[in-house]
């Protein structure tokens, strides 16, 4: 039952070529930076893995994280609201050069989707989209007088997550807003990584502050003093 990874290079060490990899964040809250370098350092040691599908809020910032794999190669399509950041050159010159795929999704519906898929919601429908390109080709039904467009779940591989607290039975909590959408990508995924600040032993979190149940976390590591997305990017960091 222990789920203690001992460091960031076995955590990173099982995803595979063509993997759907979720990573957690808000911008840079929750964003589980050192997760992500490691992944590139694998990449650039053993060419794997390659042809990612990565489901973010964003397609990245900067010349770190998320941007960083795309600069690499490694990822083949993005999956996300918001594409388009202060500083998404990594994003855009792959993007119009054919290289990189994206599925546009609006945001409280990339939430549901995921959250769906951690619920076994296989579908929903949603007002959000109808009489947009972002419809065009899916179901459309009426209630109560009003359109509504059906959406599928959104499942993925592998998740990456920023956690505060995580036992060695992978209950975690997580720092005030940096919880956004990691607790529902660990749902959502067959198998989530996270990251933590802290790990502590067995009664180290009181019960009632879990957020993410170790049933849903198949593995922590702990990264102490973690780096802060906006301050890597302020600083003119590239990975």
């Amino acid at each position: 039952m222990d789920k203690t990874i001992d460091n960031l290079d076995e955590a990173v060490s099982g995803i595979p070529d063509g993997a759907v990899l979720m990573i957690g964040g808000f911008g840079g809250s929750g964003a589980p930076i050192e997760l992500i370098h490691a992944l590139i350092d694998r990449y650039r040691a053993t060419g794997s893995p390659k042809d990612l599908t990565v489901v973010n809020n964003n397609a990245g910032t900067g010349k770190i994280g998320i941007s960083a794999m795309i600069d690499a190669g490694m990822v083949r399509k993005i999956i996300c609201s918001y594409p388009r950041t202060k500083d998404h050159e990594s994003f855009a010159s792959k993007y119009l050069s054919g290289e990189l795929e994206l599925e546009l999704v609006p945001q409280g519906t990339l939430s549901e989707r995921i959250r769906a898929a951690g619920a076994g919601i296989p579908a929903f429908f949603t007002p959000t989209s109808y009489g947009t390109d972002l419809a065009e080709g899916k179901q459309i039904q009426e209630f109560d007088g009003k359109p509504y467009v059906m959406e599928r779940w959104l499942k993925a591989d592998f998740a990456f997550v920023k956690a505060e607290l995580g036992d060695p039975h992978g209950n975690l909590t997580y720092r005030l807003a940096a919880r956004n959408f990691n607790p529902i990508m660990c749902m959502a995924a067959d198998t989530a990584i996270a990251q933590v600040s802290r790990a502590v032993p067995l009664g180290g979190i009181n019960p009632v502050d879990v957020i993410t149940p170790g049933i849903f976390v198949s593995g922590i590591v702990e990264v102490p003093d973690p780096q802060q997305e906006e301050d890597l990017i302020r600083a003119g960091e590239v990975y």
